[in-house]
This record gives structure tokens, sequence and C-alpha cells, in this order.
């Protein structure tokens, strides 16, 4: 304690101090003493008092009230000054007599006597408490501004993954993303047909093909009867309020215990085991629930800040938005799939010519474009053939693309000639308004019978309406056929032409759209030329041969939809199995049963081009793998053929990932013995790819053919 007699000759002391201070006047002061125990004060000033409502009787221990108002931060500033002898402004909060507090700017400045030895400290006082408030607010403020701002570029990277949904992670990026900034772990559940975990969209679920929950239960929460008690399920049935769902309590034969129990195995090992601070949030569409979205929060945000929930609500609904719409966009291609598939032919056979056709969609486009072709035997001694292609890549392409398809179907087997026959098109389109452009290349061959040299000869006769021209290929050379041009169909106001030329045995006409020849990175003449070398330079003796090294050459990753039909005038004099024949074959089949019949017959058509003999094993063995992926696939098939050396060799793609399974047949039922009767023809097995799998089966070889060779 410091007795009277202290205070009075201190108080003799700081007088001299104040003396010179008279700018203190107004400012709170007090006086600390530096060489007494524990460093009382000895003197405040009225201004002091004003301020905090003590007096000096009130800061017996002034320490102790700075320890219950100011940081840890501020007493050890003013410990190191004091230990330090130097001058230091410390911002303190300070305790009130009526319990408050108030914040003060104080700079402590030591008082030395002659010998410099500090004796008091002089502590003077200025009053920040409506400025640290202020900055508090503007910080409070530009906090906030921070947070929006992050959300908002979070909610923008969402979008961005939004626009790849397709993709089969996509629902894992978004969730991966929302644990890496916002959550400790997410992840997406989708009802279709019942709760099940989803990496991605898949735009449509197969009749009887239901995704198989990889959680404790078999089968999937379906609706129950106990809905009342059971969160998730009220979430699924409405887009209620997000619910916290507690892992423990979950009900079980409840859809909560099932995500409960899906929960804990998924999270096992994960940093976010053990939470119990789990929210599931539902996944709108526009007309029900779609799923739910769960999330593990951080433990330092209890039921999450505003901006937190609002990020994830935000997420949850657009994720919601862009599944339904990934599923209407595919059903709407799949019906303007089906409607263009309808009006595309299958592979024609014409007699005396050797025809081989090909059709592949941008998969891009959800394979849905104009481009089609028909090859029409319009009578006996006249075959048509068009190609052509509509603006477009929807079901008003497809539309457009059948209209037209028909109109010049119509008038070629009433005019054999093209040039009237697009006239009358040109005039029918017009009154039709077909909302799209398009431009097509009409030709009919007309067969000359030579009853002398007992090999008939072709006649071809066309007309263009704006588009590419065909190619003639004879011995080698390659010949433009860019006569009898004119506008795009329905913008002809007057005659059209027609060219014509005849046709040697061996002559190989090319009719293609821009889709096989056009890229960004290279102008169409560019394309055009290389088309003109690879038909130059081929080496097949057929067409399907001539068609598939021109697939091989030029259709690697295509950016449109392509569509190409490949006509040779046959030669009595060729020779099967020339040296350098391509030794691979494809084509791109409909997922209906017609394939497989198409499949048997390319099958026979490759072993005699080949000189494979007896196709009978191999017919029966293609037979069987597209028989199954028509049945058990879904989508395009694509057959292969390949001629390994020793054998045949079939490949079949669909887009089922499921393998096959030889199986001794269904009991009570025809049928479920096609693997088994592979497995006694050829060698056999398959392997995933990218658009599903791929079956493949080596025939064995026919040892008299293989002697032959």
């Amino acid at each position: 304690m410091v007795n009277s007699a202290e205070r009075a000759d201190a108080s003799g002391r700081l007088d001299a101090l104040l003396d010179g201070a008279s700018h203190l006047t107004g400012l709170p002061v007090l006086v600390v003493s530096a060489t007494a125990p524990g460093r009382p004060v000895v003197f405040v000033n009225a201004a002091f008092t004003e301020m905090t409502g003590l007096g000096l009787d009130d800061l017996v221990d002034p320490v102790d009230r700075l320890r219950r108002t100011t940081g840890d931060a501020a007493l050890s500033a003013v410990r190191g000054a004091l230990a330090e002898g130097r001058p230091s402004s410390v911002l303190m909060r300070l305790p009130r007599a009526d319990g408050g507090t108030l914040w003060a700017r104080s700079v402590l400045t030591p008082v030395r006597d002659d010998e410099d030895a500090i004796t008091h400290w002089i502590v003077v006082m200025v009053d920040v408490s409506a400025e640290v408030e202020r900055d508090a607010v503007l910080s409070a403020e530009v906090e906030g501004a921070r947070r929006e701002s992050a959300a908002l570029g979070l909610v923008a990277r969402v979008s961005d993954l939004i626009m790849d949904l397709e993709d089969p992670g996509g629902l894992r990026d978004i969730a991966d993303l929302l644990g890496a900034s916002v959550v400790r772990w997410a992840a997406f559940y989708l009802d279709d047909g019942g709760l099940a975990h989803a990496d991605g969209v898949a735009p449509e679920l197969p009749a009887g093909r239901r995704p198989v929950a990889p959680g404790p239960t078999s089968g999937h929460p379906r609706r129950f009867s106990n809905a009342g008690c059971d969160p998730v399920q009220r979430l699924l049935d409405e887009p209620l309020e997000p619910v916290v769902l507690d892992l423990a309590d979950a009900a079980p034969g409840t859809a909560s215990g099932w995500l409960a129990a899906d929960l804990r195995l998924r999270m096992a090992g994960t940093a976010a085991e053990g939470s119990e601070q789990v929210l599931v949030l539902p996944v709108p569409g526009r007309h029900r629930v779609l799923g739910v979205m769960v999330v593990v929060l951080r433990p330092v945000e209890g039921a999450a800040d505003p901006e937190t929930r609002t990020v994830l609500t935000l997420t949850a609904r657009r994720v919601g938005l862009a599944v339904e719409n990934v599923r209407l966009y595919a059903r709407e291609h799949r019906v303007a799939e089906t409607l263009q598939r309808a009006m595309l032919p299958e592979q024609a056979e014409v007699d005396g010519l050797d025809v081989w056709s090909y059709y592949a969609p941008n998969v891009v486009y959800a394979q849905v474009g104009g481009d089609w072709y028909d090859v029409a035997q319009i009578d006996p001694d006249v075959v048509g053939i068009v190609i052509g292609d509509v603006v477009g890549h929807d079901v008003e392409a497809a539309a457009a693309m059948g209209q037209l398809r028909s109109v010049v179907r119509a008038y070629a087997f009433e005019v054999t000639e093209p040039g009237l026959v697009l006239e009358r098109v040109d005039t029918l389109v017009a009154g039709m308004r077909i909302p799209r452009s398009a431009g097509l290349v009409l030709t009919t061959l007309t067969r000359r019978r030579d009853e002398g040299s007992g090999c008939p000869s072709w006649r071809l006769a066309y007309s263009r309406a704006g588009h590419l021209p065909a190619l003639l290929v004879r011995s080698g050379a390659v010949t433009t056929l860019d006569g009898a041009g004119g506008p795009l169909v329905g913008f002809g106001n007057g005659p059209r032409k027609t060219a014509e030329i005849d046709l040697e045995p061996g002559d190989v006409l090319i009719f293609y759209t821009d889709g096989l020849i056009e890229r960004r990175a290279r102008p169409l003449r560019d394309g055009l030329s290389a088309l003109q070398q690879v038909a130059a330079g081929a080496t097949a003796v057929d067409a399907a041969g001539i068609g598939e090294e021109l697939l091989a050459r030029l259709a690697d990753g295509p950016e449109d939809d392509v569509a190409v039909v490949v006509v040779r005038i046959p030669d009595l004099a060729d020779g099967v199995g020339v040296a350098g024949n391509v030794r691979s074959r494809r084509w791109q089949l409909p997922g209906e049963p017609a394939s497989i019949a198409r499949a048997r017959h390319a099958v026979v058509r490759t072993c005699a081009a080949w000189e494979l003999g007896d196709p009978a094993n191999a017919e029966l063995v293609v037979s069987e793998l597209v028989a199954n992926a028509v049945l058990h696939g879904w989508g395009r098939v694509t057959l292969r053929l390949h001629d390994t050396g020793d054998g045949l060799r079939i490949e079949v793609e669909d887009s089922n990932p499921v393998p096959p399974v030889a199986t001794e047949g269904h009991p009570g039922r025809i049928g479920g013995f096609g693997m088994r009767i592979v497995e006694r023809l050829a060698d056999w097995g398959w392997r995933p790819s990218r658009a599903g799998k791929v079956v493949w089966a080596r025939v064995r070889p026919d040892v008299e053919a293989l002697s032959r060779r």
C-alpha cells in the first residue's frame, strides 16, 4: 500500500512534472510509480475520473481490472514497455465504474530522475470507443462482403461443373468441390425408382434396369408407411427445408435409416467419420424431388452460417434443374433419333451394284442430326441415290429431313431425271415452308444391258442443290462431279440442270456429307483434297472395304454428323484377296431385330471378299452376338470384322456395360443358349469400352480356305 506521505511526496514531484504539460489539461491522465512494489497508481486527474468514473482509491489493483477487460496482447505490450523502459502506445479496453467498458488509446511515457532512472510512468489516454466501434462495423461489413464474394465464386464454380453434368463423374466433382471449400464431406443420392448414391447422371434408365445401391441393404428404400417420422422420406415427397440427420438415431426400415447406414459405410476412414452434423437437402426438379444432397458440416460451423446455407441450397437447386434438363434433353433427342433412323434405309441390296452406306451422328449433339441418305430401287434397271444435309441438330432438323426424304423419294419414282425432280421439290418445299435450309445431291444410275460383253454398263445422271459434289474414282484417278450445281433446296427459281456420265466396270462413286471432311482447324477445301487423296489410294476391291478405309483415314474425331454412301460398279475381272486389300470393316447398326439379318449378310459378303471359306459358323456366331446386343443392350450396335490371318475376328459393341454370361438356358422358357453356341464355334471374350462393352469372338479357321491362301 502507498501511505499518505508517499502520495504527498509524489504529488509534489508530479506538480513539477505536470507544470510544463498544460496541453494535457483536458486529457485523462494517470501516473504510475515505477519504484514502489507493484507499480501502484499514484495520481489520476479529473478528466480520467470523468471518463471512467474511477478515482484514485478505485485503482488499488489496476492490473486485475485490466485483466478482466483488455486482451492478453494489450497486457503483453504494456508489460514489455515497462520492462524495457521505452515509450509505447497501446489500444486497451478499460473498465468503467458502472461495469461497462471503453476503448482508449493509451500513451505510456517514462519519467526519469537526474540519474536517468525511471521514477514514474505518465499514461495519457484518449477515448476512441466510437472509432473502434465504427471500425468493427466496417470490418464486419468487409468480412461479410468477402464471404458473400467467396460464396458467389463457389456458386460460379459449381455452375461451371454443372455444364458437364453428363460426365460420369459430374456429381462427384461437385461434391468434391463442396468438400474442399465449405463442408467436410458431401454426396448426392438420386431417387430413380429408389434412392441410390450417384457419381453422375444417367440420361435414361432402361426399363428393368435400376442402379444397385452399394449400401448395406439390398434394393432401395421405397416410400414407407411411417413417413411422418422419416425426415428423408418427407424431403423426397416434397421440397421442404433441409433436415439434420442423426446417424445413430435414424429408424431402421426407413429411408432415413437406409441413408444413415449407407453414409456410415461411405464415410468410414474419412475425415468426416464420427461427425454427427449431417445436413440433408432436397434436390428439387420442376415437378418432383429428384433426390437429396448430403453434407457433413465442419465442427466450427454448427448449424452452418448463412453464406454456407445459401451455397448449399443454390447448389442443390441448380443440380436438380440440371439433372432434369439432362434427361429432358436425352428424351427429346431419343425421339429425334428414333424419327431420324426410321427415315434411313437399311443396307441397300441392289442387283448389279456393290453398295455400302454409313451414318453416324455427332456424339456432341446426342446422336441427332440432319444428315441423311437414301438408296432406292426405282425400277429393275434404275437406282436412285440421294445424300443431303439439313441445318441443325434437333427434332426440327430430323423432322425436316424426314419431310425432304419423303418428297424426293416420291418424285424420283415418278420422274427419273434428277434436275426435273429437284425442280418439283423446289416448288413443293416453298409451299411447305420447311423451317430449315437443306442441300442434297440426287443421282440416278441406269443400267444398260450389253448382251455381247455379258457385263452391264451404267449411266450416271445427277443434279446438285447446294451440296458438296460426289467423287468418281476410276483406276486411281479422282474426278469431282461438280456439274449441274444449283442453290439450296427450296431456293431454286428456275430450271435445274442434269449432268450425265457413263460409268465403267470398277468405277467407284463416293457420296458424303461435310462431317467427313470439315474441321475447325482446316479449310473445307483442304478437307476435300484429303478425301480425294484417300479415295485415289484406296486398295480395297469392294464398296465396304473402300468405305471403311475412308472412315479410318478421315472420320477419326468428326465434328459433325457423317453420312457416306459408296457405290462400286462390279468388274467381272476382279480378283478377291488382292494384296493390300483392307482387312477390317465396320458397320453401325440400329438396336433393333432387323440388324441381326443385316449383320449375317455382312459376314457372308466379307468372308467371300476375303476368301475365308465357308461362312456358316461365322454367320451363326455374329447372329448370336448381335441378337444379345439388341435384346440385352441399348443404343446403337457396332459390328467390326477383322481378318487376323488365322481366322475371322468378330467384335460387337453396345452401350450396356454388363458382361455376357454363358448359361444353361432359361428354365421353363426357350432360349438362353446363345453364348454356349458361340463357345462351341469360336474363342470369345469381352472387354469394357468407353460406350459400354465389346464382345469378341474369333471363329476357328477353315483349314481348306487357309491352304488356298
